[in-house]
């Protein structure tokens, strides 16, 4: 059983066409539909990897309903919040979406890695070497149940020589390769691309939360001397390894910031709503002297509304800090089973709307690793300053993806290729060539 990937693949934008991308990021807490205008660009010397400037024209941004654990669980609220989000962006750019490019945070993601390896017999490396490793590589069985997001070569090695960027053009007896397989539930990929399916839109390519978070936070030396980024979601925590500038592993923890507000309801025994108030307001991991003398008012449940209850700040942050001692200590001990806490060189980047709560970088660097940052995106222009937080860097990273999509590898079979394009002209073929390089 080979790859057989639900999630279309996106080939990558030619350095010299300029287009207009939709994307979707679809969390637990909300959802957020951004159109921006991307056009060829000077290479950049601190962003390497981006050929294209991206300008943001419209911004759709709606509460999260329908979504639990990055999953769907109520497939018409879900979409009816998605096209609100999708409505407010076109409304604002002027502009109607047609495809997106969506995230995904549940669905359990992992990774595997295969490797490969084939006979040159002392010839030049081609091309048709080259594909024929990866291909060898990608013939691999995964598990029943799962589909692949991403296919990323994050070695080559050529006899002896190991870490080869490009083989191309080199000569000796055997051409080998190290394939980075990052793959998610195929039932929670079928209902996510349903919900984009049912607002009259085609899903363009699914990207892993944690990928594209590192795409707009991560500078190049970070990202080619080794780091995490830590996806801080409302519910999921998500972690990507990125090391020599390619993303080689991620996971996930299905906890998240709803999980801290819900400890704070019941312990409090408030509102959600109010919950959530207290937690962006008042909520610390970390204790301070003064947090005994601060009282905040409390909306218990059944009380009166004039009357709320006075409770020192501390009590709070007694709720909070076990929650997030937990998801910290879940996320240590997956990179550490991984066995890639090595790559990450102790080099930390958070992102996402809960990695803003007081006092949690403090908390990671006790934890987990003494060099940690807060993550924003990096390099777009058009973002208003509530874009610019560490909350949008997974929906930024889906406007860089397009940029990157190249490194990737996934080659159809022939008889899936003759399907795909059975009934095609040679004009059509020659219309799509040029569409697609052009």
């Amino acid at each position: 059983m080979t790859f057989r990937p639900l999630p279309p693949r996106m080939r990558q934008i030619p350095a010299r066409k300029q287009a207009i991308l939709s994307i979707l990021d679809i969390g637990a807490s909300k959802i957020v539909c951004l159109i921006a205008r991307l056009t060829p660009m000077e290479p950049s010397t601190s962003l390497r990897g981006r050929t294209h400037r991206c300008k943001i024209l419209g911004i759709g941004h709606q509460r999260s309903n329908g979504v639990k654990g990055g999953a769907i669980v109520d497939l018409q609220a879900a979409e009816h919040a998605t096209r609100l989000a999708i409505d407010a962006a076109e409304r604002m750019a002027g502009v109607e979406v047609g495809g997106v490019i969506v995230n995904m945070s549940g669905g359990l993601l992992s990774s595997q890695r295969f490797n490969a390896k084939v006979a040159l017999r002392g010839k030049t490396v081609s091309e048709h070497d080259i594909h024929r490793v990866l291909e060898a590589a990608s013939a691999a069985t995964t598990q029943p149940g799962r589909t692949v997001m991403h296919g990323l070569p994050t070695a080559f090695w050529l006899d002896a020589t190991r870490d080869v960027r490009d083989p191309k053009g080199m000569i000796g007896e055997d051409l080998g390769v190290d394939l980075h397989v990052a793959s998610c539930e195929l039932a929670a990929a079928r209902n996510l691309m349903l919900v984009i399916e049912r607002c009259h839109l085609r899903v363009e390519a699914m990207v892993a939360t944690p990928y594209a978070a590192g795409l707009s936070t991560l500078v190049d030396d970070e990202a080619e001397l080794g780091s995490a980024v830590i996806d801080f979601g409302g519910g999921t925590t998500t972690v990507g390894v990125f090391s020599g500038g390619r993303l080689i592993h991620v996971d996930a923890v299905a906890v998240g910031g709803i999980h801290v507000t819900r400890d704070i309801a019941r312990g409090l025994n408030v509102s959600m709503t109010d919950a959530e108030r207290l937690k962006t307001l008042y909520g610390a991991c970390i204790a301070s002297p003064s947090d005994d003398r601060e009282s905040i008012a409390v909306h218990r449940l059944g009380d009166d509304m004039d009357h709320p209850t006075h409770l020192p700040k501390s009590e709070l942050i007694r709720i909070i800090r076990p929650r997030v001692e937990e998801i910290l200590e879940l996320v240590r001990d997956r990179l550490q089973a991984s066995g890639h806490a090595a790559h990450v060189g102790r080099r930390l980047v958070m992102t996402g709307g809960a990695c803003q709560l007081t006092g949690l970088p403090e908390l990671v660097r006790s934890i987990i690793s003494s060099q940690a940052r807060i993550g924003r995106p990096l390099g777009i222009e058009g973002l208003p300053e509530s874009g610019k937080s560490p909350s949008f860097a997974a929906a930024v990273g889906l406007m860089i993806y397009p940029q990157m999509a190249g490194l990737e590898y996934f080659e159809p079979s022939r008889h899936a290729s003759r399907q795909a394009y059975e009934g095609e002209g040679y004009a059509s073929r020659v219309g799509r060539w040029l569409k697609e390089s052009f």
